[in-house]
């Protein structure tokens, strides 16, 4: 019998192998309907990332948002624990940070109410398979206990997938952008 673990690993070995066949064909727009998006949320403080590996870049769009808001990037401070995001602009002074992710020099932290959430593989349900670590959906149950928060994944179109194994703690994405797609989920919660 195979266990959860054992499909999410394969589903995330599958997914890997599309975002990089994707990556390999990005020509450097892809973030061009995620910065129609985020026009309809401006000055709402949202997050975005930096990406690592061959995730699809939202930076486009995050310097677009930094001229009408607070725009800010994920910080990793522990294991298991949630998310804090530190306020960003373009070209501001950055250093390293875990995993190998960028983040703003200084530490000014905020709460989005926006996240721009990258992931592995998604479904048109809204399911999301990330890295295994369960960062965002710590962050996104603390922040959805406190006020509405809208997750935006963000992902080439190949990284869509059908059956993902999911598990209850996974939290739902609001909306999927792709470089072809805006997908709009219907909230199962």
């Amino acid at each position: 019998m195979t266990t959860l673990d054992e499909l999410k690993k394969a589903a995330r070995k599958a997914a890997f192998e599309r975002r990089k066949l994707a990556r390999s064909m990005d020509t450097g727009a892809s973030a061009g309907l995620l910065s129609s998006v985020l026009a309809g949320y401006r000055a709402v403080p949202l997050a975005g990332y930096f990406p690592i590996r061959t995730e699809i870049d939202p930076t486009p769009a995050m310097a677009e948002a930094a001229a009408h808001g607070v725009v800010g990037v994920p910080v990793i401070t522990g294991e298991a624990q949630p998310l804090l995001f530190s306020k960003w602009e373009p070209d501001c002074a950055m250093k390293d940070g875990p995993f190998g992710a960028r983040i703003p020099l200084i530490d000014d932290y905020f709460e989005p109410e926006v996240l721009i959430v990258p992931l592995v593989a998604f479904d048109r349900a809204g399911g999301r398979l990330g890295y295994g670590g369960g960062f965002y959906d710590r962050t996104l149950e603390k922040l959805r206990a406190k006020r509405a928060t809208l997750a935006i994944g963000f992902a080439y179109s190949l990284q869509e997938a059908e059956n993902l194994p999911l598990e209850p703690t996974d939290q739902q994405l609001d909306m999927i952008v792709t470089e072809q797609d805006i997908i709009e989920i219907q909230s199962q919660r």
